[in-house]
């Protein structure tokens, strides 16, 4: 997943900061030898267990906040377009045929194999009808019990080699030359490899796509990746009862896409503690705007200094291989230092100076700078929590809701008379407090909390904010 996360994000570079209008297309693989395998196992329709998956998987990924591809292929609908390339490559002398209705790619007699990966393993000796153990399959000679198409080859019934569908699809959608072709790192050998030669042959270009993204591994704490074959993968909607989208996203940009990560408990809390600190950011910015909040000594002509700053540095920084996490250190240095303004206490008892138009454009910058990225720090009112069967506003409620709960505060820590079983212990100041009512908004307050509604007392003033699944041990 993080693979996918990390070319989302930039795919929204291209789009949000350099103004690329970008056309992704996904090509989606619904019969090859596990789907086959499973299939089997299962007593199933190949088709219909490779629809399951694929379902479930774009459901993941806008979980993730992954904007979904322009264009999405099946193998299955593009068999004659699949069948066309073939034979152009085998018209061209760059393929044969086997016995067994197999046409294998001879990468003996293209010069240019191993332009993407130049250390090519040695060659095994092969049981195979292959003139290489190198050479890969176009088509599959079709086994018994096997879902198979008619063929020009062999006896005439087969199915597609992996390699060939992405080649066939894409060039029938994009054309004989691709912009950026993105995928693991684990993909660059055989898979692109295989992908460049087959496609150059059949358009006769010496390049097919210009530039190939390969993204890092996530690795488990101990061991070479986390992967479903060595069975120590997370499933997204697992992952998700325990961390939010947001989190996982700041995971990802907090390194470079090409960069391995290790996935360990401290990665994660620095993620969720980096997350925590946005979060409260933004909150806090809110209450000092809506003068919730008495505390800022806000400089307002370095603020907006440091943001043109920070703008400069962000944008140099995905212009150097969208190299996010240098994009972070600035937003989260500029976050540090407004914050530091936000909660300086006046000095020699002398007032604050108030300048909410520039926590304004902080707080704005720093939101849109993070959406940009495919994070999601809206405040989620208004439309954002409205329902979709009924005409209830549930942002409107919740404004009603804390509004009310303050009141009650209020009243607990100020009480009109005194209440003749205070006790010592509930008494400060010269105030009586009704430690029953504010254990109540405490508990409402938590009961909140478990929903996803983060509510903030600012001294005279609560505000709350929705945040999803990142609220725990929030405070």
């Amino acid at each position: 997943m993080v693979c996918y996360v990390k070319f989302d994000t930039i795919r929204r570079i291209l789009l949000n900061y350099f103004n690329i209008n970008v056309v992704m297309m996904m090509g989606v693989t619904d019969i090859d030898d596990k789907i086959i395998k499973r299939a089997d196992e299962r007593k199933e329709d190949p088709r219909r267990l490779a629809d399951h998956y694929e379902m479930e998987f774009f459901g993941d990924m806008a979980s993730l906040n992954i904007m979904p591809p322009t264009v999405v292929t099946k193998v299955t609908n593009f068999i004659p377009q699949i069948i066309n390339f073939v034979q152009k490559i085998i018209d061209k002398g760059q393929a044969y045929t086997t016995e067994d209705g197999s046409v294998y790619f001879d990468t003996k007699h293209y010069s240019q194999y191993g332009k993407l990966f130049p250390n090519i393993p040695n060659e095994n000796s092969s049981a195979t009808d292959k003139r290489s153990a190198i050479d890969f399959a176009l088509w599959k000679g079709s086994k018994p019990g096997e879902p198979w198409w008619p063929n020009p080859w062999g006896p005439g019934k087969g199915r597609p080699g992996w390699h060939i569908e992405c080649s066939a699809m894409a060039s029938a959608i994009l054309g004989s030359n691709i912009d950026i072709h993105s995928g693991g790192v684990d993909l660059l050998f055989p898979h692109h490899e295989n992908e460049e030669a087959q496609s150059c042959v059949y358009h006769g270009v010496d390049q097919w796509v210009n530039y190939w993204l390969h993204s890092g591994h996530l690795h488990v704490k101990g061991e070479e990746k986390m992967s479903k074959s060595l069975k120590n993968t997370v499933g997204i909607h697992d992952f998700l009862e325990s961390f939010s989208a947001n989190q996982f996203r700041i995971f990802c940009l907090m390194s470079p896409y090409r960069s391995s990560i290790e996935y360990t408990d401290t990665a994660m809390k620095n993620a969720v503690a980096i997350t925590k600190k946005i979060e409260s950011f933004l909150i806090d910015s809110d209450a000092y705007i809506h003068g919730y909040t008495a505390l800022g000594d806000v400089n307002e002509p370095y603020l907006l200094k440091t943001v043109s700053e920070v703008k400069t540095r962000i944008l140099g920084a995905l212009a150097d291989d969208f190299d996010t996490a240098t994009a972070m250190s600035a937003i989260i240095e500029l976050v540090g230092v407004t914050n530091k303004m936000l909660h300086e206490k006046p000095q020699h008892d002398m007032k604050c100076a108030r300048n909410p138009v520039a926590i304004a454009a902080v707080m704005s910058f720093v939101q849109q700078s993070l959406e940009k990225f495919g994070s999601n720090f809206s405040k989620k009112r208004e439309s954002g929590m409205q329902t979709k069967d009924c005409d209830v506003n549930l942002g409107r409620i919740l404004d009603s809701v804390v509004h009310f709960r303050n009141q009650v505060r209020q009243n607990a820590l100020n009480p009109p008379g005194e209440d003749i079983n205070a006790t010592t212990d509930n008494v400060k100041n010269g105030a009586v407090k009704n430690t029953v009512l504010l254990n109540a908004c405490d508990s409402l307050r938590d009961d909140l909390l478990s929903s996803g509604i983060h509510v903030k007392d600012h001294g005279k003033m609560s505000t709350w904010n929705y945040i999803g699944k990142s609220f725990k041990e929030v405070r």
